[in-house]
């Protein structure tokens, strides 16, 4: 069985690490460059950037902050927001981003995907979903919670597996900064309808979600922020406290 991740998100916001409640609220959390080396020095397993107001203001991903983290970490470093052309997934990488993430854009042209995994390999292309259920489905937000798609989720990851992804990062948006658990149901959806890995996050909370998210869905990653970057719970007491209830932890 395939160790599963563990793994902090930075979310940025005017070079600043900041968290909100269901994608709204937006608080400070931090440093971004101090957490990224905190987090790789406590043993996660890789670290998400995403620069959350990017696509609204129209602009590239900060580069410098991309630099500057990459050459703090040894861990893999996924780079997503405001990314719409390989060239711009191309200096991200560039400046030290394993892998990037799209999400707006990608919506906006699909091709977009094929073309990342066509200059840098599938293994580098990570699509990110923001999902959130309306009666009677769970469907696509893009701009940063903002807009609804109508788009279906499950639909979508798998277009999205067929254009070259190579991995989903699905963040429920009911369960985002809830802590009251991950989104179970869409997340096991979506893990066995796509054959690629499935990043959970959204709601986590306590070291029980992350057990009960690896016990009952087949995602490969759990990712948390505020958790993280509270030092509610630190990264190594996570590990050290699932691999006690016998679930493979890298």
């Amino acid at each position: 069985m395939l160790k599963k991740r563990i793994i902090p998100c930075l979310d940025i916001k005017n070079g600043r690490t900041v968290k909100g409640v269901n994608f709204v609220d937006i608080q400070d959390a931090g440093d971004p460059v101090a957490l990224a080396r905190q987090y790789a020095l406590q043993g996660a397993d890789e670290l998400v950037f995403l620069d959350i107001t990017a696509t609204i203001e129209a602009r590239d991903t900060l580069i410098q902050l991309v630099e500057e983290i990459a050459a703090n970490i040894n861990i893999p470093f996924t780079v997503g927001g405001g990314i719409t052309s390989v060239a711009q997934a191309k200096a991200l990488i560039r400046a030290g981003a394993d892998k990037v993430s799209v999400n707006s854009a990608a919506v906006k042209r699909p091709e977009l995907v094929q073309e990342l995994a066509a200059e840098f390999g599938s293994q580098c292309v990570v699509v990110a979903v923001d999902t959130k259920f309306e009666d009677p489905d769970w469907t696509v937000f893009v701009s940063g919670g903002r807009t609804p798609t109508g788009i279906k989720t499950l639909d979508w990851v798998k277009q999205m597996e067929a254009l070259g992804a190579g991995e989903i990062l699905l963040t429920s948006m009911n369960n985002d900064g809830t802590k009251a658990g991950f989104a179970l149901d869409i997340t096991e959806a979506v893990a066995s309808s796509v054959q690629i890995p499935v990043i959970a996050s959204g709601g986590a909370g306590t070291v029980e979600h992350f057990a009960t998210l690896f016990g009952q869905t087949t995602a490969s990653a759990g990712l948390a922020a505020s958790i993280f970057h509270y030092g509610e719970i630190p990264v190594p007491e996570l590990k050290s406290a699932l691999k006690t209830k016998n679930i493979a932890i890298r």
